[in-house]
């Protein structure tokens, strides 16, 4: 081995030393290029065989069970069989009874363009799939999602609507594009395309096929008197049929029609003139009147149909289907009275409603009123008008998204004032007026504009859009117009529907819970495949923000201020709300529609187990106004009646505060925050409130605790002022004996014109009330007790009191002796005492007195005396002296009115009453004498007082 390997050395030696000089020896050597690109290439071709391979095995395995192409499938149809939400009642079955089959010959080639040019512009050139259009169908499910947009050729549509389920799913798909490729070969282009025409649908009303449809919506005898407009307006239809209905959807109809004519002019069928003269056509403009009335549950079904054909691409009227629906024929043929005018009187034929009932739980539909006086195919007003909805968006895109984002309390402050959109642009309430500081639960009871825009602005645009679409609704760029603050109080451009509506609000009693309202629960096809289509539930709003917008809409029903009272129906808990819309200037003056003429009347509510969208109205603006009492609160009848019905017989159940919410007492809004009341709070400004938990106000207003210290201070001062001004008050009573009876005065210096006086008596007989009143007065005591003391107290009204007395003499023969006590407290007399002159009265005439006293010739003394000694007048009573008159003179409503006249001596006002309330006194059955006891003392004042 070592010689070996010293020949190899030696040969290495020997052929470095052979090289070029000036080339490197020791690099190595340079290996062969294509080595690795061979390898990919065989490694890429490898996975390719093997990918074929199982590429053409799976493909086998997905057709091996697919369906064959059978001649009587392709040329008959099917009926399918539609259920009520008993899951047992067949209500309808629907088929090809309406379907008018046309030769390809009979068809006109404006019309063959027409729908080439739209649905399957290369269907002469390629052999059932279209590749190029898959590969763009590709690219756009690429960018927005798969089933964005179809690359189905005609012959690709035929095969799916006769042979194969709805389901979108690759199998599916690569035995569609199988049997296509299997038709192509089967059939001539011609044939395939006369199929295609005479199976597609067209309209609800079972409109099938190209003959059915030109009949229907233009009335011609044969599909061959179509013009270009017509046909144009025809092929654009089965994309999205109620969508691009002419007669119910002008717009969008005109839209759809001009877009067919680009592209016929586009792909060569027609010149960009022709295609621009036949836009000018209005697309109403050759309508045919639609006569044809509506059958039972017509307006449901279509509405089934519908969304079978949205959701599953199968063709209920030829694909021999079970249908399951959420119809509740109950209610259906109730809301069917109602339209009919059964139930309500509308206040003419053109006046309109639509309607929609929605099970809250699920979001099932129950029924549908789609309109009065209704043709087939005519207009839905419950499904497809769209109308400005007025306040009842103000829950939608105001106030729930404020509790949503803001956890805003049902209490929340909001002022109602002069105010503008943040352009500038003022707005204003429905009453032009302004009611100041509001909660928001008043607010939204009154349909108060300004607090609701400055809701919707306190949230933000975005915020409350993001909260409706989560309600169903699509608040995106309509007509150029852009979504703005004005659809705060529903402003809208093109508006919603009641199906919208209920769907929205039922969110609202399924505590927060969004479904989709719809009509069908499931599919089942012949070949025993199901499709269950009832939505999922999606959580639109918080349950406390469901449950806050529930109770601030029953004040809309239940609260005096409410917009909704007439809805009130017993046993019923019932929220909702109400809205308006008007019409524009310029639709007023064309139509001479008065200022008070509104458009659009909604009502939209519900009970813990359904919702109801009811609006109101007319087509066109035309066809008339909402002015009248009637016609305003239709939508609420309506209501009332459909929801008192559906009702009848089930559980009312209610709506139940979750964990999230607490109730609480707070002052009614006086200012932009809340505050828990005081003590000194009126019960009348105290109001209960939903918060969401851990927001509820701590602080206790001292709003009214201020103002009643501030009540308290100024009754004090008043207090003070007073007791000062009573100080001031001196009341003065004097007590005299004369002439057989005792004479007490009383009154006061400084005394207000509110003064009053309590006078109060003690004798041997016990205490007695003389008497109380406004004002000084005087009191004769007839017949005292002879040796007795009686004492008079004076008491009035600010406190202050004064007190006399006297003592009547024991004998007879002192009755003319002055025993008239002195002042009790210091014995001081008054300035103007005076003697007796119980001899010296005059007779005057000039006042009735109205005591008397009875004397041995049994003639009643009339005593009318004159002061002349000061300018005080009073009563004086009798003077002791005998009057041989029997007749009483003078007048007097007190009776006793007459001028005492004392000498030098200053007398008190008149007395109350001294006996009667008469001028005269029939005398005592039995005489006395002054000197007896028991007879009658003659009254005689004295000043004596004591203060």
């Amino acid at each position: 081995m070592s010689d070996n390997y010293r020949s190899r050395e030696e040969r290495r030696r020997a052929m470095n030393d052979n090289k070029p000089e000036g080339k490197s020896q020791g690099k190595p050597k340079k290996k062969k290029k294509g080595g690795l690109f061979r390898k990919i290439v065989a490694a890429v071709l490898l996975i390719g065989i093997i990918g074929l391979i199982a590429g053409v095995g799976t493909f086998f395995a997905m057709i091996s069970d697919a369906p064959k192409v059978d001649d009587s499938v392709l040329k008959n149809s099917f009926s399918s069989k539609v259920y009520a939400n008993d899951g047992k009642t067949v209500v309808k079955e629907i088929g090809a009874q309406k379907r008018t089959y046309v030769q390809y010959d009979e068809i006109p080639q404006v019309v063959k363009n027409a729908f080439i040019a739209t649905e399957d512009v290369r269907f002469y050139k390629h052999h059932g799939v279209d590749f190029y259009r898959i590969g763009g169908a590709l690219m756009a499910n690429f960018k927005n999602g798969f089933g964005a947009e179809g690359g189905s050729t005609i012959t690709q549509q035929v095969v799916k609507n006769s042979f194969l389920s709805p389901k979108k799913t690759v199998k599916r798909k690569v035995q569609e594009m199988w049997l296509a490729y299997q038709l192509e070969r089967k059939y001539s282009k011609q044939q395939i395309l006369e199929m295609y025409l005479n199976k597609i649908y067209f309209a609800s009303g079972e409109v099938y096929g190209i003959e059915r449809a030109a009949e229907k919506f233009y009335g011609v005898k044969s599909v061959k008197d179509l013009t270009l407009d017509e046909a144009a307006m025809l092929a654009g239809l089965p994309k999205a049929p109620t969508t691009y209905n002419p007669v119910t959807n002008p717009e969008n109809a005109t839209k759809r029609r001009n877009t067919v004519l680009n592209l016929m002019a586009k792909n060569g069928f027609i010149t960009q003139a022709e295609a621009d003269k036949a836009k000018q056509v209005d697309v109403q403009a050759h309508l045919a009147k639609q006569t044809e009335s509506t059958s039972k549950y017509d307006v449901f079904i279509d509405q089934v149909i519908e969304e079978v054909k949205k959701k599953t691409d199968a063709d209920p009227f030829s694909a021999g289907l079970e249908i399951y629906t959420t119809l509740d024929t109950n209610a259906q043929d109730y809301v069917d009275d109602v339209m009919n005018n059964k139930v309500v009187n509308f206040p003419n034929d053109k006046f309109q409603a639509g309607l929609v009932v929605v099970d809250n739980e699920t979001g099932g539909i129950q029924a549908i009123g789609g309109g009065r006086n209704r043709v087939s195919g005519g207009l839905n007003f419950a499904t497809n008008m769209r109308r400005q909805p007025g306040s009842t968006i103000k829950p939608i895109l105001d106030y729930g998204p404020a509790i949503e984002n803001l956890k805003w309390s049902t209490g929340q402050p909001l002022k109602d004032e002069e105010y503008h959109y943040s352009n500038g642009t003022p707005i204003r309430n429905f009453g032009r007026n302004y009611k100041g500081w509001v909660s928001a639960r008043e607010a939204l009871g009154r349909s108060l504009n300004i607090p609701a825009l400055k809701a919707f602005q306190a949230t933000g645009a975005d915020k409350a859009k993001e909260f409706a679409t989560g309600l169903g609704l699509k608040l995106d760029e309509e007509d150029g117009e852009a979504y703005s603050e004005s659809y705060s109080i529903g402003g809208f451009r093109t508006g919603v529907t009641p199906l919208q509506m209920a769907g929205a609000y039922s969110a609202f009693a399924n505590e927060g819970m969004y479904n989709a309202p719809h009509t069908v629960t499931k599919v089942k096809f012949p070949d025993g495949t199901e499709i269950d289509l009832t939505p999922k539930p999606k959580r639109a709003m918080q349950d406390y923000t469901a449950f806050m917008m529930t109770d601030m809409m029953k004040s809309v029903v239940n609260e005096s201020y409410g917009t909704a009272r007439a809805v009130r129906t017993p046993g019923l808990e019932i929220a909702g709300k109400t809205g308006t819309s008007n019409f524009s200037a310029a639709e007023k003056q064309r139509y001479n529609i008065p200022d008070a003429g509104e458009k659009d009347v909604w009502f939209n509510g519900f009970t813990p187990n359904y919702t109801i969208s009811v609006w109101t109205g007319y087509e066109t603006a035309k066809d008339g106004y909402i002015l009248s009492a009637n016609e305003t609160g239709m939508a609420k009848n309506i209501f009332k009646h459909v929801i008192t019905h559906i009702s009848e017989g089930k559980p009312k159940g209610s709506f139940k505060q979750p964990d999230s919410v607490v109730e609480r007492s707070v002052e009614k809004p006086t200012g932009k925050d809340l505050k828990r009341p005081s003590g000194s709070t009126p019960s009348s400004l105290i109001t209960k409130e939903y918060f969401v938990r851990g927001t509820a106000p701590t602080k206790v207003s001292q709003t009214f605790v201020k103002k009643e210290k501030e009540e308290k201070k100024e009754d004090k001062k008043e207090d003070k002022k007073e007791k000062k001004d009573n100080k001031d008050v001196k009341p003065k009573i004097t007590a005299s004996y004369s002439g057989g009876a005792i004479s007490v005065n009383w009154s006061a210096s400084n005394a207000a014109s509110d003064t009053t006086f309590t006078v109060t008596m003690s004798s041997p007989n016990g205490s007695e009330q003389l008497a109380s009143g406004a004002g000084a007065g005087g009191k004769t005591i007839s017949n005292p007790a002879p040796g007795a003391t009686y004492s008079f107290t004076v008491t009035t009204n600010t406190g202050e009191s004064a007190s006399s007395s006297v003592k009547v003499p024991g004998s007879s023969d002192q009755a003319t002796e002055d025993d008239s006590t002195k002042p009790e407290d210091d014995g001081t007399t008054d300035d103007n005492q005076n003697e007796d002159n119980s001899n010296t009265d005059q007779n005057n005439g000039s006042d009735q007195g109205d005591d008397s006293s009875t004397q041995p010739d049994d003639n009643q003394n009339s005593n009318n005396g004159s002061n002349s000694g000061g300018n005080n007048s009073g009563n004086s009573g009798n003077s002791g002296n005998t009057d041989n008159n029997n007749n009483d003179s003078g007048n007097g409503n007190d009776g006793n009115s007459g001028n005492n006249s004392n000498n030098g001596g200053a007398t008190t006002p008149p007395a109350d009453n001294g006996g009667s309330d008469s001028g005269s006194q029939t005398p005592p059955t039995t005489p006395a004498t002054p000197s007896t006891p028991s007879t009658p003392a003659t009254p005689q004042q004295e000043p004596t007082t004591e203060n």
